[in-house]
């Protein structure tokens, strides 16, 4: 006869179980995958993030560099790593576009993660060669509509998130002009120096040194609001008429793979909210010409879920194709 004792003491054991291992969270070093090889926004940031948020969960957070496909590839390692907590990777924007431009893809952004939260937000900056006879984006897009077609802008590669923002801005001011692939930011900025093209959008450290020095001239900002680094910059968006509303913009966050247990994802949830408090955190971000942005994991599942659907939308609508 089967003992009524055990099977309570064997449903007690499994209720008490996820909690007792969620308390014991962490026990061991935490892999941080950045998608991208050392040095850039995203590793620079991402290394911040993890030393800031190692203290208060007691282990290491390691970063991981996982380079290759766009981003793709250390996305997938996470996607397929055990949802245990100790595997998270760095999602920006790049992740976003690669999914709106792409119908195959080896994970499924939407299911495949847990978005923990933002960790920061930096503004694009619209760059022209100093001799274009342009003062603001309105002045650009009135020089656009008189030499259709003359006018070159280059980007780090197609469907690339700065390719994606550049053809939303063309489709805004209802403008033509004519898209330069280049294989990375600096030879596209290298190109628009040397006069070949006339506008880039870029994140602000790579760019404001060339401004600085005047081979460069800023025009505006591609964020909703003016940025804090560059407060007397104009938005896009300011010029009014047909681009008021425009909005584009670089960020970085953090998911782990889809059924992770709910007490770990708040644990680090939590830790990334704290961190991002923290002054000394937001001035080692500015470097990188990034804001810490505190987000719920609601609100940054939902902004992630946003951004797919519009930026899919201008790549349909603008015939982008991956190359």
């Amino acid at each position: 006869m089967k003992n009524p004792f055990t099977s309570l003491y064997l449903l007690a054991f499994l209720l008490a179980a996820p909690t007792t291992w969620a308390q014991s969270y962490p026990a061991k070093s935490i892999r941080f995958v950045v998608p991208y090889p050392p040095g850039g926004s995203n590793d620079v940031l991402s290394r911040i993030t993890a030393q800031a948020m190692s203290a208060g969960l007691g282990q290491p957070v390691v970063i991981d560099n996982r380079p290759g496909a766009g981003g793709m590839i250390g996305a997938d390692n996470v996607a397929k790593s055990a949802p245990d907590g100790y595997s998270i990777v760095n999602v920006q924007a790049s992740f976003v576009a690669n999914t709106a431009m792409r119908n195959k893809m080896p994970y499924d952004a939407l299911t495949d993660f847990i978005y923990l939260g933002m960790m920061a937000r930096g503004p694009l900056l619209a760059v022209v060669h100093p001799t274009l006879p342009v003062k603001n984006i309105r002045e650009l897009v009135a020089l656009a509509k008189a030499r259709p077609g003359q006018i070159n802008y280059g980007s780090t590669g197609t469907g690339g998130h700065n390719h994606l923002a550049s053809e939303l801005f063309r489709k805004m001011a209802g403008i033509n002009i004519t898209h330069i692939p280049y294989k990375g930011v600096a030879p596209a900025l290298t190109d628009l120096m040397g006069g070949h093209t006339q506008l880039v959008m870029t994140s602000l450290p790579s760019a404001m040194t060339q401004v600085q020095a005047g081979r460069l001239k800023a025009l505006a900002v591609g964020s909703e609001k003016r940025t804090s680094f560059m407060p007397d910059m104009p938005t896009i968006a300011e010029t009014g008429g047909t681009l008021a509303g425009y909005a584009a913009e670089f960020f970085w966050g953090i998911a782990a793979p889809a059924k992770t247990p709910a007490a770990v994802v708040d644990r680090l949830a939590a830790e990334l909210t704290k961190v991002l408090q923290s002054p000394d955190l937001k001035q080692r971000f500015a470097a990188e010409g990034a804001e810490p942005t505190v987000m719920s994991r609601e609100q940054f599942t939902q902004f992630v879920t946003t951004e797919i659907t519009r930026w899919r939308q201008v790549a349909r609508e603008s015939k982008i194709q991956p190359e």
